[in-house]
């Protein structure tokens, strides 16, 4: 017996036993919502509701087909067993560097999720700092950003469990590893934006009763500022839109505190760009000035530049560039190019050192360029091979960054560069259950029918 995917796909075996698959009926509910002049049925919304019964049933009635055909597969569990071999070694993510501080991930090779270390200078002992298969029975608590503050003495981090959106966030010491009083909690869409003893960050007002946590709409979303020590109750507000119900409202600081950016996403219209705002935090009763006030392009604050903003953007130049502007004096005819749009995208960009880190994707590969802060071309890294860097960011005074590399053929590895020499060197070896050394990833490119020019690997 064999059913058909679709038409002029060719049919599979139902089941291992070649017996037909008997999915269970799903049920239809008269649910319409009128969109402007036009009626749209939800004959599934019955299944938004994740905590009712009749979804519950639902759930478990696909489980049964699904692993009752997953577990007769004959070649299953020699495969999961083969796969499990594979991925067992440790990966380690490129550490950031605050000071004389490092903070990484690793993982072991199969824990759930992996630990967060730090470590006192490049040659210290790295100490476990969160270890989130220790924080939950079932292994299913998340930790998500760590921020240090600007010395360096505190790390702000969030903690989300079994895959729930809303966030806590919590406050360590450096020095003794001592976790602080501080919970902030209904915290989503948030960045962690220290200034001085605290930190800005976005929430929604606590929902009404435990039964809307999961389910109800989220609407306000406010920024708020948290001294370290203090209790969330006293938390100051520092933006709230109440025409805009719909609206994501994030907050980031440049390196040197001197700004404050308030980066606003209009869900509710589906725009896929971002308005900012400024606010100067040495400037006493400073507010929030408005540099970029539509949703058509995507804007992000790399850093501060003396009393400007260095910003990329896709503004006129769909593959990205970074300009410079002025907060006092924004309109767009004054910002500066400091990069000029490429033909190669531009992937990410970010200071270290007092230079500019520009990562372009070049035939489905990372290129990355170093430049002077006014935009003038330095040099271009030499990567490890044919693949994908992700990195380079660190604070002014750095003398070096790091980076991982990972390719076809070789894993995330953690690449330490020297931003005086321009030198690569692997920062941490790995020791891996397999030799990459026996295989070769090559390059190719073929024409499509329409004359495009299509990249494409072979690995052998």
């Amino acid at each position: 017996m064999t059913i058909s995917t679709s038409p002029g796909l060719h049919p599979i075996s139902a089941t291992p036993d070649s017996q037909p698959l008997e999915y269970p009926s799903t049920a239809l509910e008269d649910a319409t919502d009128l969109y402007g002049e036009r009626l749209i049925a939800d004959p599934y919304r019955w299944l938004e509701n994740d905590r009712s019964e009749a979804a519950a049933n639902w759930v478990n009635q696909q489980n049964s087909i699904t692993f009752g055909y997953l577990d007769r597969l004959p070649f299953r569990e020699a495969f999961r067993n083969r796969i499990s071999e594979l991925l067992n070694y440790p990966r380690i993510s490129a550490p950031e560097q605050k000071g004389r501080w490092l903070l990484f991930s690793k993982n072991d090779g199969l824990q759930n999720q992996a630990v967060i270390y730090i470590q006192d200078g490049e040659n210290g002992t790295p100490e476990v700092l969160l270890d989130p298969n220790h924080m939950s029975v079932d292994g299913t608590t998340r930790i998500g950003a760590l921020v240090f503050n600007g010395d360096g003495s505190r790390i702000a981090y969030t903690v989300s469990k079994a895959g729930s959106d809303w966030q806590t966030i919590h406050v360590l010491d450096t020095e003794t590893l001592a976790q602080l009083s501080d919970a902030v909690e209904w915290v989503k869409v948030s960045n962690i934006a220290w200034f001085g003893d605290g930190f800005f960050y976005s929430r929604y007002p606590e929902p009404r009763d435990n039964d809307s946590e999961f389910s109800s709409s989220n609407d306000d979303h406010e920024v708020f500022y948290h001294r370290v020590g203090t209790p969330q109750c006293e938390d100051r507000l520092a933006f709230r839109d109440e025409n805009n119900a719909q609206r994501f409202h994030t907050i980031a600081t440049t390196e040197d505190e001197q700004f404050a950016v308030l980066y606003v996403s209009d869900r509710g219209k589906g725009a896929d760009g971002t308005a900012f705002s400024v606010m100067n935090l040495t400037t006493p009763n400073d507010g929030f000035r408005a540099v970029w006030t539509t949703f058509d392009d995507q804007m992000h604050v790399i850093n501060s530049v003396g009393n400007k903003l260095l910003v990329s953007t896709n503004r006129l130049a769909p593959n990205g560039r970074v300009v410079l502007i002025d907060p006092l004096n924004a309109d767009e005819a004054n910002w500066e190019t400091v990069l000029a749009e490429q033909t190669d995208t531009l992937d990410a960009a970010a200071t270290a050192g007092g230079k500019l880190f520009a990562t372009y994707l070049h035939d489905v590969q990372s290129r990355v360029s170093v430049y002077a802060l006014d935009g003038t071309l330095e040099r271009e890294i030499e990567l490890p091979g044919i693949g994908t860097a992700v990195g380079f960011g660190g604070e002014l005074q750095a003398t070096h960054v790091y980076y991982a590399f990972t390719s076809f053929i070789a894993p995330p590895t953690v690449y330490r560069y020297d931003i005086a020499s321009g030198k690569s060197a692997v920062f941490r070896e790995l020791d891996l259950p397999f030799d990459p050394t026996l295989f070769e990833s090559k390059q190719v490119f073929v024409r499509a029918r329409d004359g495009t020019r299509i990249p494409a690997f072979i690995v052998s």
